[in-house]
């Protein structure tokens, strides 16, 4: 394997289709694509500066390194790409990859980062920007804090744990997706999903929770939320009161009380919803 160490690199394409490289203290300055079509990169307190640098490569260890807010779309259509302790202040980074694993990394700017990608792996990663993760699959996350709208729309395969969402619009349009010990934050929680779980999870969200196809609820809290489970079908376990309820479509909810119930025969069919409270 070849070392590179202590330089700076510009301009377009600086080692393009790279092979066994060994990369440490450098920085890649102005030029777009310096690893483009690479492949076997290992990278230690590395710096990328501009656009695309790490496009349609393969096998890629980055420790200590940074992409900049300059650095945007910089990893697209690439498989196996770990990286640890490092942080990613670009936008659009990772589309169309696979093979992702993100340890001990920070995204302050990640609106539309992780885009149709499968495969991927989260640990202790910090993120904030809108549409995170839209239209991917096979995603294991856990330690996760995110700040950012319409997170997860579209994913399928998801497994969420201990992870603090402040997320209006999370979880759209998912199929298989399970969620433990987490806070989630947010108005319109997991519209138009299919097989949807939370377990321990403490929720707040405004008509959240509604027209989702077997929605499972275990042990969670539903604080501040209204106009919940509207057209879902339900199966939940509900620790405390729920602040208001509108005409699921069927199933079993359990919690202490609620505060408005609406049941509604013009639209739904009362007889297969069943609450139970602990006021009864």
């Amino acid at each position: 394997m070849e070392s590179i160490s202590n330089q700076r690199f510009v301009g377009e394409r600086a080692l393009f289709a790279g092979r066994d490289l060994a990369i440490a203290h450098t920085v890649f300055a102005d030029g777009e694509s310096p690893l483009k079509h690479s492949s076997d990169i290992g990278l230690d307190h590395a710096v990328f500066e501009w656009k695309y640098p790490l496009w349609y490569s393969g096998g890629i260890a980055a420790t200590n390194s940074a992409l900049t807010e300059s650095a945007r779309a910089g990893i697209w259509y690439t498989r196996d790409v770990a990286i640890d302790h490092s942080t990613i202040a670009a936008p659009k980074t990772f589309r169309r990859s696979q093979g992702i694993h993100l340890e001990y990394v920070s995204l302050p700017n990640a609106a539309e980062t992780l885009w149709a990608c499968r495969d991927v792996t989260l640990h202790h990663v910090m993120a904030a920007g809108d549409y995170f993760a839209m239209n991917s699959s096979e995603i294991r996350v856990d330690d996760f804090q995110l700040i950012g709208n319409y997170s997860f729309d579209g994913c399928r395969d998801v497994e969420v744990d201990n992870a603090y969402l402040l997320s209006k619009d999370a979880f759209w349009n998912c199929e298989n997706v399970v969620v433990k010990n987490s806070l989630i934050v947010g108005e319109y929680i997991g519209w138009n999903s299919r097989n949807l779980t939370f377990i321990d999870c403490t929720i707040e969200s405004l008509q959240g929770l509604c027209f989702i196809e077997n929605l499972v609820m275990r042990g969670c809290r539903l604080l501040n939320t209204t106009l919940a489970f509207e057209y879902s079908t339900v199966d939940a376990e509900i620790v405390g009161s729920i602040d208001s309820i509108i005409n699921p479509t069927s199933g079993i909810i359990r919690c202490e009380s609620v505060g408005t119930l609406v049941l509604d025969p013009g639209r739904i069919d009362p007889a297969q919803v069943q609450i139970i409270t602990s006021e009864e």
